[in-house]
């Protein structure tokens, strides 16, 4: 079935589509991407602090090359074809690979760097994501802020990729990463948003699978079992919160995970379920994150009757120091996915959510 979209601020988020391949899929859709968005992904790498400051140095230390390599093969050996785009992203783009990579991996790397003076903890927070979920007979929709470090703004494209085997997918993505740390779909009724979760440095695995890799896989799932499955059979380095929409069943589930191949799974249903960036449901000892907490204490006390409720719930700017809708200085809402089941349609709005002024319209049937 045909996914079209509408692109209604077509200066601001840029969306590129291409494919199918007949060989070497995995090298050409990484050396495309990484040819289109180049400068943005040039840009992105010489701004972005946690790399420069950070992971570089670290991958100059000896004591790095074991975990980095570590790393690489345990994720190429089960991803071969990911791994291909990583390079292809790389020659595309005309960018050092070990640059690439590290973007990749910085979730599974950063845990492992000693802290010092020059590089505070509070570089580190490079993500936060809030999503408000429910599954009714009135309504059954996901509302999901992609927020990021500062760093990120300006720095994130659309792809709608064909594969050969029929798939098509589109993906919100950061520049030099896999499709996608964010939010995305696909032609099989599949999609997904993710929120990072906090787990204490001794629940982490080092050399395990990256969480780049997983999202990455989702995107080709058949079914929403099928993506459950791709998730349980992936022993990662460093947890994860997904919620998984399945638009043709409209059913949508929260699946949380940790290393150790440990994870709990939360069917929605028609009591509303806020979701910031801490395990709510999977017993996993975890770093107390007081934006995420903040978070979460608000919207508990926000109406969720309507989608003008949902949309107002993210929009939320209350709390001057930690809101859910983020403005800066250090974390900024990039944009806001909205996915309606009954009507079948994802929408991303640029700029507060309240204001309803939607950038791209998608249809997921």
């Amino acid at each position: 079935m045909a996914m079209g979209s509408t692109n209604l601020e077509p200066n601001k988020l840029e969306m590129y589509e291409f494919g199918p391949f007949e060989e070497d899929e995995g090298f050409q859709i990484g050396f495309l991407i990484g040819q289109k968005f180049s400068k943005l992904i040039q840009n992105r790498l010489s701004t972005d602090l946690i790399l420069q400051n950070q992971l570089l140095p670290f991958a100059q230390l000896p004591n790095s090359q074991t975990l980095i390599h570590t790393l690489s093969q345990t994720n190429k050996n089960k991803f071969p074809n990911y791994w291909n785009e990583l390079k292809g992203i790389a020659q595309g783009s005309g960018v050092p690979f070990l640059n690439i990579l590290l973007l990749n991996f910085r979730k599974e790397i950063l845990p492992f760097i000693p802290k010092t003076e020059e590089c505070p903890k509070e570089e580190d927070i490079n993500d936060d994501c809030s999503d408000i979920l429910v599954v009714s007979n009135s309504m059954a929709m996901a509302v999901h802020n992609e927020d990021a470090n500062v760093a990120l703004v300006g720095h994130t494209y659309l792809v709608k990729v064909t594969l050969s085997n029929g798939t098509t997918f589109t993906a919100y993505t950061y520049a030099g990463e896999l499709p996608s740390c964010a939010f995305g779909f696909n032609n099989h009724g599949v999609a997904f948003t993710l929120n990072s979760v906090p787990p204490c440095e001794e629940e982490i695995v080092g050399g395990a699978i990256g969480r780049n890799f997983v999202s990455r896989d989702l995107l080709e799932a058949t079914s929403i079992e099928d993506a459950l499955a791709r998730i349980h059979s992936s022993e990662v380095s460093v947890g994860h919160s997904y919620n998984l929409i399945d638009t043709r069943t409209r059913r949508i589930l929260n699946v949380e995970t940790a290393s150790r191949n440990r994870i709990s799974v939360r069917e929605i249903g028609e009591t509303p379920f806020f979701h910031a960036n801490m395990y709510l449901h999977l017993q996993v000892k975890q770093a107390q994150d007081e934006n995420s907490l903040s978070r979460q204490t608000r919207a508990s006390s926000l109406a969720k009757e309507s989608k003008s409720d949902f949309l107002a719930l993210v929009g939320d700017m209350n709390n001057e120091k930690y809101p859910i809708y983020m403005t800066g200085p250090l974390l900024y809402t990039l944009c806001t996915a909205v996915i309606d089941l009954d009507e079948k349609i994802l929408s991303i709005i640029e700029g507060n959510p309240k204001e309803k002024q939607e950038s791209y319209v998608f249809s997921l049937s």
